[in-house]
């Protein structure tokens, strides 16, 4: 259906890779390997597809852990092979990448406008603390709710759910914003409104659902939320 801003009453995001950038590792992987974006890549698609096994088989652990196993999957596939403290260096990137260059401006615009904004992530609180930190984006965000909190990751519907819960405003008030192909479906699902940037300029999957609304910036959303 159709984006319906009247609706709105709070706005939450994804955090990796629609907040800060998941790309950039291929920066200190390139100290390592000759392909460091095909490394960056499989590292991203094997740990989202180790979250996604997990809860079909009702075995969690942390994203971080998933993270872990993930790039040692995608260094041996590729030929790789360094010591364990180079590849817990390699992790530790993900407590340092960088912001989207419209996050700041364009979540200040939604909290001025009067919407309580929040991230709804797989990453475990120990993550997310180091996100929140590292983007200094502590005053403009309520509260961050992790997939630690129920041992379930997205794309199930119990995560966005249970956002909405801690949140206190019905799903359907929710504005989800994610650049996850796999991830604005499963919140519209869930009865969310699902806000798609396409960070990565990828393909939406094949699918009847089609995001309730596209943008290219956070300032898009912003845009349409401070009309109401």
């Amino acid at each position: 259906m159709p984006f319906d801003p009247d609706t709105v009453d709070a706005v939450a995001f994804d955090s990796y890779g629609t907040i800060v950038d998941v790309t950039a590792v291929a920066e200190p992987l390139s100290a390592h390997v000759d392909n460091p974006e095909l490394v960056s890549k499989l590292w991203r698609e094997r740990s989202l597809s180790y979250a996604m096994v997990s809860n079909a088989i009702e075995e969690y652990d942390s994203f971080y852990e998933l993270n872990r196993h993930a790039l040692q999957y995608a260094l041996e596939t590729t030929g790789v092979d360094i010591d364990e403290d180079e590849r817990e260096k390699l992790l530790s990137t993900y407590h340092e990448l960088p912001v989207f260059d419209d996050v700041y401006g364009g979540i200040e615009r939604l909290q001025d406008a009067g919407y309580d904004c929040y991230i709804v992530s797989n990453g475990n609180e120990e993550m997310l603390e180091s996100l929140v930190d590292q983007a200094d984006l502590e005053g403009l965000l309520e509260e961050t709710i992790s997939a630690d909190e129920i041992e379930q990751f997205k794309p199930e519907p119990a995560l966005y759910r249970h956002a909405a819960d801690r949140i206190g405003t019905p799903a359907e008030e929710i504005a989800f914003v994610a650049a996850g192909w796999w991830d604005v479906p499963s919140a519209i699902n869930a009865g969310m409104q699902g806000i798609w940037i396409n960070r990565q300029d990828t393909l939406w999957g094949p699918y009847e659902t089609n995001p309730d609304f596209t943008i290219e910036s956070f300032h898009d959303l912003a845009d349409e939320l401070e009309q109401e």
